[in-house]
This record gives C-alpha cells, sequence and structure tokens, in this order.
C-alpha cells in the first residue's frame, strides 16, 4: 500500500523483469513466504534465496529445502549472504529460471471463493488490453480486495461496469463471510502453514534476541538505554575523529602557504589560499567525525538495534501525532535529510507522510555537525559535546512538537495516524565490510557536496569578501550585504558575519563554517583552531549566543538540495514553501527564547 511497495509491483507487473529473487529470512518462515505467495499470484518468475540459513540452524530449525521447491513450484537456495554461501548457486539457479517456461502457483481459496474470482476473471479477459499486460486472475482478486490501485487501472476499462458489478462485490462479503482482504489473507497464511507443517522441524527456542528485547524494549527502561546510545555514539564521534581532524587541518593549511607563496599574483594567491584551502579546507576537517558517525549508526542498524529503537519510540509518537514508521525517516535524517525525506515512501497514509517530510529537516543531519563542532569548541569549552548533543535532542523535541500542532491545527492533518506494524529482526553481529561499506555510501555523499555545491558556494564568500580588492573587509562587498542583515540579527546576539554565514548556510550548511574561515582570512593558518579562537577573542559568540546560533543553524531553512527533496516527493510548492516559511519563523524565535531564558539567568 505505501508509495515503495507500488513501485515495485508495479514494475512486476507491467515491466515483467526475467526473474525476481525473493529474499525469505529462514529464521522466520511463516512471515516471509506471505510476500513469496503474492508474488506468485503476480505470475513473477520467482527464485528464492533462503537467507539467514546458518541462523534458522543456529535456532534448531530444520527445513526441507526440496519438500519446500516442490510444494511453491519455485527454485529455492539456501543462502548466507554476510559470507557468500550459496550465491554461485543462487546466480545458476537464476540463470536456468530465466531460461525455462515461468512456473506459478495457483493457491485454491476454496469453491464459493474461486466462483467469484472466475467471474470477474472472464469480464476481464473479455478486455484483451488490460489482460494481456496485466494477470487476469491476480486482478480479480484485487478487484474484490478492493485495491485502490487496481480499480484505477479497471475504472479505464471499457467493460469496467462487468468488471466492477457491485452486486458481485456486494456478494462477495456474504458468501466469504468477511472483508475479502480479510478472508485472501487468511487464507494465504492457513496455506503457509500447510507449508511449515510438512517443511520444517523445530520449534523455536528462547534467544539471545528474546532475552536482549526484555530489556532494550522494557517499556520503563527502553527510552533511557537509547538515549545512552545515542550519547556514547556522538563521544565516539568526537573523540575517535578528533586527531585525525587535527591531521587533515595541518594538511590543508600547509597546502594553502606553500601553493600561495608560490603564486606571484596576489589576487589568485589569495584565491588558492585562503579561498580555496582555506575555505574548503575549513570545512573537510569535518571529514572524520561525520565518517565516524556513519560507522556508529551502520553499527547500530547492522546490529538489528535501530529497529528496536523505531519501537521503542513508536508510544511515544503515535500519542503525540506521529506515525511509528516515522522514526526510521527522522533517524535516517541525522545522517542527512534528503534520504530522510524519500524514506517517507515507506508511510501508506498520505497525509502521515507529508507531515513526516516537514518536521524531518529539524532532524540535525551531519552537514550541521561541523557548526556544533565550531562553535561549541569556541565558546562552550569542556560542554561542547554537551551542547552538540542538546542540538540533536532538541531537533527531536521540537519535531515532536511541531507534529503534534500541525496535526491539530492544519485540517489536513487532523485525525489519528495510522497503525504501525514493524518486524523486528533478530540482533546479529555486524560485518565490518558491511558497515564500513555502509559507512562509505553516506559518508562520501559529503564529498561529492564539498566537490561541488560547497566549493561553488565557499568561492561566492571568497569573491565577496576580498572585493573590492584591497579594501579592508567592513568595506567589501561581503559586509555591505551582511550589515543589510545584520539589523534582524541583532536581537540574537549575531553580528553581520553571523548573518552572512547563515545566509549562505542555504546553499548547503557546511558553507557556514566555510564562510567564517574566509571572513577571518584564514587560508594561512590552521583552520579551525584559528576560527575558535577570534570567536573568542573578537566576541563573535559568547556561550549564550553561540548556542542560539547552533540552534539556528539546526531550525532554519534546510540545504537547498533537501528542498528540492521536499518539492519532488511531496510534488506542491505548497508544501514545500510552507516547511521553508515554517522553518524560519520556528528558528528565529527559538533563538529569541534560549537568549531571554539566557538573560532571565544572568548569562550575556
Amino acid at each position: 500500500h505505501s508509495i515503495d511497495e507500488l513501485i515495485a509491483r508495479d514494475y512486476i507487473v507491467e515491466e515483467k523483469p526475467d526473474v525476481v529473487i525473493d529474499i525469505v529470512d529462514a529464521s522466520n518462515l511463516e512471515r516471509n513466504l506471505y510476500l513469496t505467495l503474492q508474488l506468485l499470484e503476480l505470475e513473477a518468475n520467482v527464485v528464492i534465496a533462503l537467507n539467514k540459513y546458518d541462523i534458522a540452524k543456529s535456532l534448531g530449525y530444520r527445513i526441507d529445502v526440496d519438500v519446500l521447491s516442490k510444494m511453491l513450484g519455485v527454485r529455492v537456495i539456501p543462502t548466507i549472504a554476510t559470507t557468500k554461501e550459496g550465491m554461485k548457486e543462487l546466480m545458476e539457479a537464476v540463470i536456468k529460471a530465466a531460461k525455462e517456461k515461468k512456473r506459478k502457483i495457483i493457491l485454491n481459496y476454496g469453491k464459493a471463493a474461486e466462483k467469484l474470482i472466475s467471474g470477474i476473471r472472464k469480464a476481464i479477459l473479455k478486455d484483451k488490453k488490460l489482460s494481456s499486460k496485466y494477470p487476469a486472475r491476480w486482478l480479480a482478486i484485487k478487484v474484490l480486495e478492493e485495491d485502490e490501485e487496481v480499480l484505477k487501472k479497471v475504472e479505464k476499462s471499457p467493460y469496467r461496469n462487468e468488471i466492477l458489478d457491485s452486486s458481485m462485490r456486494l456478494r462477495a462479503r456474504e458468501i466469504l463471510g468477511e472483508d475479502p482482504e480479510v478472508f485472501f489473507a487468511e487464507s494465504r497464511y492457513d496455506f503457509i502453514s500447510k507449508i511449515l507443517s510438512k517443511v520444517l522441524i523445530g520449534e523455536k527456542p528462547l534467544t539471545l534476541s528474546d532475552l536482549l528485547d526484555m530489556v532494550f524494549l522494557n517499556k520503563y527502561v527502553g527510552i533511557p538505554i537509547f538515549l545512552a546510545f545515542w550519547w556514547a555514539l556522538f563521544r565516539f564521534t568526537f573523540d575517535v575523529s578528533a586527531p585525525l581532524s587535527d591531521i587533515i587541518d595541518m594538511l590543508f593549511s600547509h597546502l594553502g602557504k606553500v601553493l600561495g607563496s608560490m603564486i606571484a599574483d596576489e589576487q589568485l594567491a589569495s584565491f588558492v589560499a585562503d579561498g580555496i584551502f582555506g575555505g574548503l579546507g575549513g570545512v573537510l576537517v569535518f571529514l572524520p567525525p561525520i565518517f565516524f558517525l556513519f560507522f556508529g549508526l551502520s553499527l547500530l542498524e547492522d546490529s538489528g538495534y535501530l529497529a528496536r529503537a523505531a519501537f521503542v519510540m513508536d508510544r511515544i509518537m503515535y500519542k503525540l501525532g506521529l506515525h511509528g514508521k516515522s522514526f526510521i525517516p527522522m533517524l535516517l535524517g541525522f545522517g542527512c535529510n534528503i534520504p530522510g525525506v524519500m524514506a517517507t515512501r515507506i508511510i501508506d497514509s498520505e497525509k502521515d507522510r507529508i507531515l513526516t517530510i516537514l518536521i524531518n529537516p529539524l532532524m540535525s543531519c551531519s552537514a550541521r555537525l561541523p557548526v556544533y563542532i565550531l562553535i561549541g569548541g569556541a565558546v562552550l569549552g569542556s560542554y561542547a559535546a554537551a551542547g552538540t548533543y542538546a542540538m540533536y535532542m532538541l531537533g527531536i523535541t521540537l519535531a515532536i512538537i511541531m507534529a503534534l500542532l500541525f496535526r491539530r491545527t492544519i485540517p489536513y492533518f487532523k485525525g489519528k495516524p495510522s497503525p504501525f506494524i514493524l518486524e523486528l529482526p533478530m540482533y546479529s553481529k555486524p560485518v565490518l565490510k558491511s558497515t564500513l561499506i555502509h559507512m562509505w555510501e553516506r559518508g562520501s555523499l559529503f564529498l561529492k557536496k564539498a566537490g561541488t555545491v560547497i566549493f561553488i558556494g565557499i568561492i561566492i564568500v571568497w569573491f565577496l569578501s576580498s572585493h573590492p580588492w584591497s579594501e579592508p573587509l567592513e568595506k567589501t562587498y561581503l559586509a555591505a550585504f551582511g550589515r543589510n542583515l545584520e539589523p534582524i540579527f541583532r536581537p540574537l546576539g549575531f553580528d553581520w558575519r553571523g548573518a552572512v554565514a547563515l545566509f549562505f548556510g542555504f546553499i548547503a550548511k557546511e558553507i557556514v563554517v566555510g564562510s567564517f574561515a574566509i571572513i577571518f582570512g584564514l587560508g594561512e593558518k590552521s583552520e579551525i583552531e584559528e576560527i575558535q579562537k577570534i570567536i573568542r577573542n573578537e566576541g563573535v559568540f559568547t556561550p549564550l549566543t553561540g548556542l542560539a546560533f547552533m540552534a539556528f543553524t539546526l531550525i532554519y531553512i534546510p540545504c537547498i538540495a533537501t528542498v528540492g527533496a521536499i518539492y519532488r516527493e511531496t510534488n506542491s510548492w505548497k508544501w514545500t514553501l510552507f516547511s521553508i516559511i515554517y522553518g524560519l519563523i520556528l528558528a528565529y524565535f527559538t533563538s529569541w527564547i534560549i537568549i531571554g531564558i539566557g538573560h532571565m539567568l544572568g548569562y550575556r
């Protein structure tokens, strides 16, 4: 029913791929074989990869693969993906299946149901165009189940009245004794039970996963454990990556100094030293913490814990107006808001999906991390890690508050979220190779962005901060532009330099750091330490205004790429503009509240 499922289903039905590999969890056959039956009803040419075969054995299960293959009418290959066991046999099975005539299973739903299916199927077969494109029996079942997407397809048929005979569909409930969708689902599970009785030997014992879930899923300690894991992740990110960041910092400083001194032309030398190595180097020093953040997230994901985190948070999120599945895109948003926005496709309800898209930019993506490290390290001292952690918690809190507010005030979102169903995988030992691949796939996005969007933004900042040439910084185009913005931000304690950094941060949040590096003219020095030193010495930020600046960076307009993703996923300028406007208002209001509370407590 969700967008991602519909895309997969439509591809199989309409594009008719040669072979569909169905990856079945051998340790959870009953749950996984339901999808297998759905694929076979689609008349797909299926090959089953019976994966996690080693886990099934460790649980005491013995699976008769030959009988399973015979009952389903398809090839079944035991595999262990983590060790690549069975991969060669799987590929050979795929090749053989592609060369042979498709084999399919016709699940008999009983005399009464089959009579109903047959009647609708005959009407569908009259439409040669429709029946040649889609399996007629599958369409008939979906018509009885009142599948919205299938009904839309049938509505276009010249035989739609006959196919959608209301009296026949009305009789279906009486004949079957219950809702057709429920009837077909129960029938499929009954068939799966018959299969399992013949192919599966052994009962699932109490496992380590069960014991761990008694603790991690406990309604009293589950959330404190989640918060503790999150805190440990950030300590790991900061402490382990610090030496590598220092090496990158020194390397870019040295290269900028050496290459700048070799160029006779003063403007070109400034462009190379201050623009390229100063600005870009000031951003790339945060590459290690970002990669280590993704490494830690991959460990939690591959171990099976992240699914538990979504489950633990579901009770709270449901009460506050969010769908349980919303937590998964929100978790992804901690890495990058773009995949977080795109991941909302797993949510069935359109209003729940758009609501999740609107609050996802409040998740503190890795692009904001460099700003937290820079400002926190400059003005919060030993509390820098705590300040960064507070930003992540602030993002989650605001997301929940805004979801609740939107749910209660915007008519489109009114009503309860749809139910949340999630299959929890067994805990497993993360495989280093897989974890490193996940880390690289996500972290490399930062590198690509640094080489394109961030670089262009930094060059623009350098040009505006250097011209008119030979003029002091206070008389450059950048300063003039910043002073026009300064009155807006002055109540928050930000001067024109902070205003300019935030403005260009709309392109990419990492440019905030690069902007400070260029504004302070630090192309030939140790960027991160020197930026922090100037911020402290010149009073650019106090601990209070620095915290407010971090909060503003968290909340205001997401990067331009995320705005594009919001438009693509909502297909609406209305919701896209709404996300931008409410983000700006919320950022200003939250920062103002931080300043106000700080003043009340005696901080300046």
